[in-house]
């Protein structure tokens, strides 16, 4: 199904809570990741006057991590504006396995982690291919009390799903979050269809595409079954001009991670029936952004 996008302007701001607002993001040609502020979070937070407090609680973390957001450097989390619209989906859906690809310093795996456990939930993978950033991650989801829920794996997504399906850790993903290199939307959509990861039922959410946008993903997941057939049929490219398209966070992200290999030969199953929508809301900084979420919903005979 077809959905039309929402906009935003600059006037939407009057609806976001700037106390909370973070450090606002480095101009262009500056680092705003990948520079030893991850590593600093951590010591910022295990050094927190409050660190008993903090010990076993996801949402102790959580403010420990927006506290040093909001008050040091910048950090590229999604935020409780956009996190309250998926934790609510988390909620609603009542996932038992959930996928996030990206977990960066880990505030997703730990805000969604702890939706999902007490939705009943029994797994939680983030997916994140800097060790570093994993390290990070698995440090605080075991501060929080969540390594019972939240697996963290290391490695690029494509691999790493393939790899989990393999090893039949990963059969279905009822919920997924992604929040990753932006190229790899829509080529990792494709991979878990061409898997039967994607089936009718499971819910996709997607960050980041207003700020900095996503428009291969958003025309896919927006498309008709007739226009993804027509696609394959005409043996499409499934890749995406990565220079062109996403600018600035694509040449910062193959700078300090290198190339990545997104899966261009698998065309997904164009016959899944998706029902998509945006939900407008804002980056932690109080820039508007917006979360795309979408409903697999049957498959087209």
């Amino acid at each position: 199904m077809n959905m039309p996008a929402s906009t935003v302007d600059s006037s939407d701001r009057a609806n976001f809570d700037q106390k909370k607002a973070y450090v606002a993001q480095e101009e262009k040609g500056e680092s705003f990741f990948d520079d030893g502020r991850e590593v600093e979070l951590l010591h910022f937070v295990y050094g927190h006057p409050s660190i008993e407090e903090i010990r076993g609680s996801p949402a102790n973390v959580l403010k420990a991590i927006d506290e040093y957001g909001r008050t040091r450097k910048y950090l590229m989390n999604v935020g409780d504006d956009k996190g309250r619209i998926v934790a609510d989906l988390v909620a609603e859906v009542k996932p038992q396995v959930m996928v996030e690809l990206g977990g960066y310093v880990g505030y997703s795996a730990l805000l969604f982690g702890d939706a999902v456990r007490n939705a009943g939930g029994k797994r939680y993978f983030s997916l994140e291919r800097n060790p570093e950033f994993a390290a990070v991650i698995m440090s605080l989801v075991d501060l929080a009390g969540l390594s019972d829920v939240v697996k963290v794996v290391v490695g690029s997504s494509a691999e790493s799903i393939k790899r989990l399906h393999a090893q039949g850790s990963l059969e279905h993903i009822d919920l997924m979050f992604l929040d990753h290199y932006k190229p790899a939307y829509t080529t990792d959509l494709k991979l878990c269809e061409h898997l039967r990861l994607v089936t009718p039922g499971t819910v996709l959410a997607a960050d980041n595409v207003i700020k900095p946008g996503n428009p291969p993903y958003l025309e896919y997941v927006r498309s008709s079954v007739d226009k993804k057939r027509q696609a394959v049929n005409s043996q499409k490219s499934n890749g995406v001009d990565v220079s062109s398209v996403f600018g600035r966070s694509a040449d910062m992200y193959k700078a300090r991670e290198g190339e990545e290999n997104l899966s261009t030969e698998v065309k997904g199953n164009p016959n899944l029936v998706y029902e998509s929508k945006l939900v407008n809301s804002f980056e932690p900084t109080g820039v508007p952004d917006g979360v795309e979420i979408t409903r697999c919903v049957a498959v087209a005979e």
